[in-house]
């Protein structure tokens, strides 16, 4: 192990995720079952072990379907380049964000042919995000390796999320978005059930590096939820998109015959644009407060015949 592994593994340890997360982060547990490695994953995180048998909770039944419902058209739905394209049969192109190209590797961006302002992303990942606003002050170098260290991101190996075993990494290149007004691009996050949106939650501030990211849970008439999971509410709650109901009805379309999908939006200028699909929120190892919310969430989500 590299002395930057090293480091990256103690940090891990302390961080509270414990040593059997830790082992699996380096590629330890690669061999172990997927179902015994996600009773060991879920009890490191929350505390306590799955009941997979007979789940209630919401977090125990994303780990279900983890285990049991593997569709193949699952793995195009998550990759971040294929998505487009299955959002665009559905609900129409305009929804898409527009794409400037793909690559398989960082040294092949082609940074010439892309315009002044524009956002990288790996298409099986999340988070690994390189946003362009002023080619000017652009570091390309900082950019190729922050992308090459995302392309060897597996989420498959950490958290067993089946469908990223289906997606290639590659790096995708796209047009960069905010709103004019705020300068901003909240996220909007639906949860769905079989082509009915339950609650959703707006994720802002991810872009601040001088603040927390926040969350701030509301049901499906836009009402606001005393609940956290992952991060904290605003200090002052998001107010109702402009296209508030057009996303949900968009979410309920794209989620039709699915058990459980997470369909994102953004807003900007007035106007809805689809973000990602996910099948695992948080891939379902992340406490809700209260905890009464996992069950509600849980209540929301029917399980279907294993696959």
């Amino acid at each position: 192990m590299s002395r930057n592994s090293w480091k990256t593994f103690k940090k891990y340890v302390r961080n509270g995720e414990g040593l059997y997360m830790a082992l699996a982060k380096f590629g330890f547990k690669d061999s172990e079952p997927d179902e015994a490695y996600l009773r060991h994953a879920y009890k490191a995180n929350m505390g306590f072990a799955p009941d997979l048998e007979h789940p209630r909770r919401y977090t125990e039944k994303l780990q279900w379907l983890k285990l049991h419902d593997r569709r193949p058209e699952y793995g195009p739905m998550v990759d971040k380049c294929e998505a487009k394209r299955y959002v665009a049969e559905r609900i129409g192109k305009r929804y898409v964000i527009p794409a400037y190209g793909v690559w398989d590797t960082a040294e092949e961006i082609d940074f010439g042919a892309l315009p002044d302002q524009f956002v990288l992303k790996c298409t099986h990942d999340c988070g690994g995000m390189v946003v362009c606003r002023d080619r000017a002050a652009f570091d390309e170098k900082r950019a190729r390796r922050m992308l090459a260290k995302a392309l060897k991101r597996d989420f498959y190996r950490q958290w067993r999320e089946w469908p990223y075993r289906l997606v290639k990494p590659r790096i995708l290149a796209e047009k960069y978005m905010e709103d004019s007004a705020t300068g901003a691009l909240p996220d909007y996050k639906f949860f769905a059930f079989d082509g009915v949106v339950r609650a959703m939650f707006v994720a802002t501030d991810r872009q601040n590096p001088d603040e927390e990211t926040k969350f701030d849970f509301y049901d499906a008439d836009y009402r606001h939820l005393p609940l956290r999971n992952g991060h904290p509410n605003a200090a002052v709650p998001p107010p109702r998109p402009e296209t508030f109901d057009e996303m949900k009805a968009l979410a309920a379309i794209l989620s039709k015959g699915l058990p459980h999908v997470r369909v994102d939006f953004y807003e900007a200028d007035g106007k809805a644009y689809f973000g990602e699909l996910t099948f695992s929120h948080w891939s379902g190892i992340v406490p809700f407060e209260p905890d009464e919310w996992d069950f509600t969430f849980g209540e929301w989500l029917k399980l279907p015949e294993p696959t």
